[in-house]
């Protein structure tokens, strides 16, 4: 991302029938265009910049003659959504956090227009002859990425059910199949629990064993956990490929733990979904024991029928709510 220049200082003398000694009369240049990042709550993914690699502002106008400044130049505002972190190519410092709608943040600062010989002029010169360039603007490279901004990160394998809960507790429709890896990028949704509480849940793709390492679609998605105020893990049994619950639970904490310690001591709430299936519920019966002696809390739900959905969004709101209360206290000291 370049900034534009700031414009030359000129150098020019007042030439008036009648006013003789005129005078020094250069302008200023105008200061060159500034490259800003605005968040956008309607834009999800940072694929429009991806086809505008070069992101250039234009330079300030040039002073000129009779005292007349140069014409600033207008700032190039670029759109990205909301969660953007900017970082710098060369030294993968965190630069700026774009966390808001309409949330500006200068990514590169045109430089100043340089003076005029007019600023120049004292009783021992009156016709000074010198004038100042404008200032180059900022040239960085930059890197962006997207986190998203979520109250509830939903983990869990592939066809667990993940997709099926967001559609039916928001209005989010994300793409449902019956076969690994059907959602490809976060899928963001609205829960409301009654006409004044909400939070926002965000169904993180492609967790798998290995995920920290790269294995499946969990390298590029973990990142998007790091904003999350609580964690909904899902589990469940899938006949044809004898997924254990239990397994799926200690590997994905193992995975989040490495990825980010951190995460691994984020309020989370366990289910095991497709409660409608006879044979999950059979399975409900003899894991819940296990989840006990780790110190979990099994819940049922089926997102199909409605079974244990409302009970379990309110446990999440208050998770959502007791979090939200603790970043006000932090903020407020």
């Amino acid at each position: 991302m370049t900034a534009g220049a700031g414009g030359n200082g000129a150098i020019a003398f007042r030439r008036e029938k009648y006013v003789p000694f005129g005078g020094p009369a250069g302008g200023d240049g105008g200061r060159g265009g500034d490259v800003v990042l605005e968040g956008d709550e309607g834009l999800s993914t940072l694929l429009d910049l991806s086809y505008n690699r070069t992101i250039r502002a234009k330079d300030g106008e040039h002073g000129g003659g009779k005292d007349c400044y140069g014409r600033g130049a207008e700032d190039v505002v670029c759109r990205v959504p909301v969660g953007t972190q900017v970082f710098d190519a060369a030294t993968g410092e965190l630069l700026f956090d774009v966390r808001g709608h309409k949330e500006r943040v200068v990514a590169a600062k045109g430089g100043k227009g340089g003076r005029g010989n007019m600023h120049f002029a004292t009783p021992y010169d009156r016709a000074p002859r010198r004038a100042e360039p404008g200032e180059a603007g900022e040239d960085r490279v930059l890197r962006l990425e997207l986190k998203v901004l979520a109250d509830v990160g939903l983990l869990g394998y592939p066809n667990v059910g993940k997709s099926t809960f967001v559609s039916a507790c928001s209005r989010a429709r994300p793409k449902v199949a019956d076969y690994p890896f059907t959602t490809l990028v976060p899928q963001l949704g609205v829960v409301r629990i009654d006409d004044e509480a909400s939070f926002v849940i965000a169904d993180i793709p492609g967790l798998i064993e290995g995920a920290a390492d790269g294995a499946g679609l969990g390298h590029r998605f973990l990142k998007h956990v790091e904003r999350t105020r609580a964690l909904l893990h899902l589990v469940t049994i899938d006949p044809g490929e004898g997924r254990d619950p239990v397994h799926d639970y200690d590997v994905l904490k193992k995975e989040l733990k490495r990825f980010d310690p951190e995460l691994a001591k984020r309020p989370t709430v366990v289910a095991m979904s497709k409660a409608d299936l006879p044979e999950v519920r059979e399975m409900y019966e003899k894991v819940r024991p296990v989840f006990a002696r780790k110190k979990v809390k099994l819940r049922l739900v089926s997102a199909a029928t409605g079974e244990g959905m409302r009970e379990l969004l309110q446990e999440l709101f208050a998770l959502v709510s007791e979090a939200r209360r603790a970043d006000t206290d932090a903020r407020a000291s």
